[in-house]
């Protein structure tokens, strides 16, 4: 089973945001960053390490596999 740490999920919303800063009034992250954002917070309220990448919504997923790729 393959995981990802709380520290690749902060590194790869960083870089999300990095490449797509929020917009609007209210600040809205972009897909990637919104999708990797709600397992990073439960992740930090569990007190978790890591989780398994499989329990990411596909988005996430995505997200983590081309950050990965280019870090």
């Amino acid at each position: 089973m393959l995981y990802v740490t709380i520290l690749e999920l902060e590194a790869a919303i960083n870089y999300w945001r990095g490449q797509s800063p929020a917009e609007g009034e209210e600040l809205r992250l972009c897909p990637e960053a919104s999708a990797l954002a709600k397992p990073y917070a439960l992740m930090i309220v569990q007190g978790a390490q890591r989780v398994p990448l499989d329990v990411l919504d596909e988005i996430a997923q995505s997200a983590i596999h081309q950050f990965k790729k280019i870090s």
